[in-house]
């Protein structure tokens, strides 16, 4: 029997090992710019076509390469950063492996142009598929540039993974906002397909954060700091009022790498114990210096997983530092004299002034139930408290009569003033005239059965209702729209904005009248037509940031993420007041639905109880 094992050939040997690199066009963003950033560059281009799937392209004015270095730089396993093991535990940079251009240069065409700052030519080569089709001499700019092309286009299976391109680009961004934020010293730009997406001057880490996430945030920001001889801490939390539903804008960096440690997430949530609304996460940007013999960052191919030697100390460190800056600064406001470029709008105070005390004038001889000062009850002083007075206004003719619209019966109220408005018609309310409703401490609703009585959740009664109307309209596009009398405009960062136009016809569908304006920037003209009652910014944010929550937990189709998350951020809340009229609609409509019993969580709607349970519990 003949030998079976041999060595598999370098190009099959690279895209293995690009399958574990490479996943997504976001894996090669991140790997080119922590290259151009251990090349100590301070100002990076990155410029993005067809949401990487045709063009990844970093430029750098870092130190550059040599003719041989940029050869050796495709070479699987060579690297600059290490030369024996012992180095391993003492890794500063961001790249170590040396396996990252090898792989993006097995499945993609690769474009090379580096020169030296103390060189007068550069460097140009031509990979395709891990093989060099040409090296060449060139003029370049001192610095690297590398563009990566047609990503996948040798493994047509992996390319028909991808997802589609504001998916991927949503990818691309949580990458580069990731890197951005830990080299706030360092200038940035991102272009996709022709617009500017980021530009981010070198600057301060809050504003960076402010540049990435919107202005806003400056006040939203409570600065972290603390110095020990295990770990040195900085970095920002959020206030706990502007905690989001989603997990999004939580980065832990340790040694400047972005970690993803579900042990050190849950330090900074205890540290925000009883200050946080349920199913709500904190904003936090911390960065964690450590001693690299202290910790190992070789235990996972993408670098985002790292091993302490004394995480529980680690873990009481950052909790109790969270903790003591949010009683510090939670309740002060705070200055921020790197935001403003001047202080000409700060108001001079006057100089000091003697305090007078005030003088008080009256009529001594005033008599309200004289005959003459009740018909002129507005009198003054003429002057020396002579008691002579005059009429400053007539009294106008059929004053009584003015109040008397105050008199007539106010209309009954047939809207449900919450975020959600049902219309009642009389044949609704003839219809359920014979039954009567009561509402217990205004969140559920009891009416009598036959065989006892019931209660319904009224939120989730409300909530399964608009999420199969909201289900009917984006399978029909039947959507109305109510058209605002002042259009608003909404500035969203980045990310959102990806998720927005993504979602766009679907939203449209539902009734919403939005249309991109600018950078970031959508106008909503109209909302739909039920939902007339709420503010045009909070129900858009809310749609977005339920939609991301009900993503990353719960993994569901599109339309059903949409018309879900909608009808939760939309339906009446427990503690709202209903009327008689609203409480028969409301349980009309309930049992119209397909699914009337089940909730969205999937709890029950409706419980019932017999009477023979009253009777029970009474011991009759």
């Amino acid at each position: 029997m003949s030998d079976i094992i041999q060595l598999l050939p370098d190009s099959v040997a690279n895209q293995i090992a690009a399958g574990e690199v490479v996943q997504r066009p976001a894996s090669a963003v991140k790997e080119l710019i922590e290259n151009a950033i251990d090349a100590g560059a301070d100002k990076i281009q990155l410029v993005v076509k067809d949401a990487g799937k045709s063009l990844i392209q970093v430029i750098d004015n870092g130190c550059g390469m040599s003719g041989t270095d940029a050869r050796m730089s495709f070479e699987r396993h060579a690297t600059s950063k290490i030369k024996k093991a012992e180095d391993l535990f003492a890794i500063r940079t961001m790249g170590f492996r040396g396996e990252a251009m090898a792989s993006i240069a097995a499945i993609a065409q690769v474009e090379l142009k580096t020169r030296r700052h103390e060189d007068e030519l550069g460097t140009q080569i031509f990979i395709e598929a891990s093989e060099v089709m040409k090296q060449e001499a060139c003029s370049a700019v001192a610095g690297t540039s590398i563009a990566v092309k047609n990503l996948f286009y040798n493994i047509p299976a992996r390319r028909n993974f991808l997802k589609s391109n504001p998916v991927e680009m949503r990818h691309i961004i949580d990458e580069f906002q990731r890197v951005a934020l830990a080299h706030p010293g360092i200038f940035f730009t991102l272009h996709h397909d022709g617009q500017e997406v980021y530009h981010l001057p070198a600057t301060t880490l809050k504003q960076r954060i402010m540049h990435l996430f919107g202005n806003n945030y400056n006040q939203r920001l409570v600065p972290v700091e603390e110095d020990t001889t295990i770990i040195n801490l900085r970095g920002f939390v959020g206030k706990p009022e502007f905690a989001k539903r989603t997990r999004g804008e939580q980065f832990f960096f340790v040694n400047s790498r972005f970690i993803k440690d579900p042990y050190l997430n849950h330090a900074v949530l205890t540290a925000f114990e009883e200050l946080l609304p349920d199913d709500t996460y904190p904003l936090y940007v911390l960065f964690i210096d450590i001693d690299p013999s202290k910790i190992d960052i070789n235990v996972h191919p993408t670098k985002t997983e790292i091993k302490y030697q004394d995480e529980k100390a680690i873990y009481a460190i950052i909790r109790s530092a969270v903790k003591r800056s949010l009683g510090r600064y939670n309740i002060t406001p705070s200055l921020d004299f790197d935001q403003e470029n001047s202080i000409e709008h700060l108001i001079t105070p006057k100089p000091f002034e003697e305090i007078v005390a005030p003088v008080i004038a009256f009529n001594p001889n005033f008599n309200p139930f004289t005959k003459t000062e009740r018909e002129l009850p507005f009198l003054r002083d003429t002057g020396g408290g002579s008691g002579h007075s005059s009429r400053i206004n007539p009294i106008p003719k059929n004053w009584d009569t003015l109040y008397e619209i105050s008199k007539k019966e106010e209309p009954i109220q047939q809207q449900i003033h919450t975020e959600e408005t049902v219309a009642i018609n009389e044949q609704d309310i003839a219809k359920t005239s014979d039954r009567q409703f009561f509402q217990i401490h205004n969140r559920f609703i009891m009416s009598q059965i036959k065989s006892g009585f019931m209660l319904i959740n009224q939120q989730a009664a409300h909530e399964r209702i608009l999420y199969e109307r909201f289900l009917q309209q984006l399978q029909n596009h039947s959507g109305v729209s109510q058209q605002s009398l002042f259009p608003q405009s909404l500035t969203l960062n980045s990310s959102d904005f990806e998720l927005l136009r993504e979602l766009l016809p679907d939203i449209r569908a539902l009734g919403f009248d939005i249309r991109e304006f600018g950078k970031n920037t959508v106008v909503v003209e109209g909302i739909p037509a039920d939902l007339n009652n709420v503010g045009e910014h909070e129900l858009l944010e809310r749609l977005l940031e339920g939609f991301k929550n009900n993503l990353s937990i719960l993994k569901l189709d599109k339309r059903d993420n949409l018309a879900r998350s909608l009808a939760r951020n939309a339906a009446i809340k427990a503690g709202t007041k209903l009327s008689s009229e609203e409480m028969n609609l409301l349980t009309d409509q309930l049992f119209a639905c397909q699914m009337p019993n089940v909730a969205l969580n999937g709890k029950p709607v409706i419980s019932t109880f017999t009477l023979n349970e009253l009777l029970e519990r009474f011991e009759k």
